[in-house]
């Protein structure tokens, strides 16, 4: 190829890296603070996050808190998010606990540590506008997930 192919070729904007004739689409995830910052819907991402920790706090003790890890802690519910498509790529929330033993005779404290990464079980093609309308209210830990039959609490006892 001569230079003045590879000008004319630069010059409209195209490349030798994909066949002429096919666009190159690449798709590009980012997290959902990202995407939402600059939307109307992000105030309602932060409070479903933060609805998620609250209803999370409350069964806590009856639930998944019991045995070695009695103090698990929500870390985060976080979510990635087609930048040009608005649909979920995944969703995970983050949970970590400790266990404390306290020998008698030295007062040396042994810790044990847990973290757990919990896939929320989302619907293909669930767009993050979808989920944050399901989810709106003061329990989305109970509420029915887009485009399925289950909720976030069904998914954390597969994983808790």
């Amino acid at each position: 190829m001569n230079t003045r192919s590879w000008l004319v070729l630069s010059t409209l904007g195209l490349s030798l890296s994909a066949p002429l004739g096919v666009a190159q689409t690449r798709s590009s995830y980012v997290d959902a603070t990202s995407y939402l910052s600059s939307r109307p819907e992000y105030p309602a991402w932060l409070e479903l996050r933060s609805n998620l920790k609250a209803d999370f706090d409350d069964i806590c003790g009856d639930t998944f808190c019991e045995g070695d890890y009695s103090n698990i802690q929500s870390l985060r519910f976080q979510c990635s998010v087609n930048s040009k498509t608005g649909v979920i790529g995944q969703c995970v929330w983050t949970f970590a606990a400790s266990n404390e033993e306290i020998n008698p005779t030295t007062g040396a404290i042994t810790v044990q540590t847990q973290t757990w990464t919990c896939q929320s079980p989302l619907a293909s093609g669930t767009t993050m506008t979808a989920l944050l309308a399901a989810l709106s209210g003061p329990s989305p830990l109970y509420a029915t997930l887009p485009g399925t039959s289950t909720t976030l609490y069904a998914g954390l006892g597969d994983c808790l």
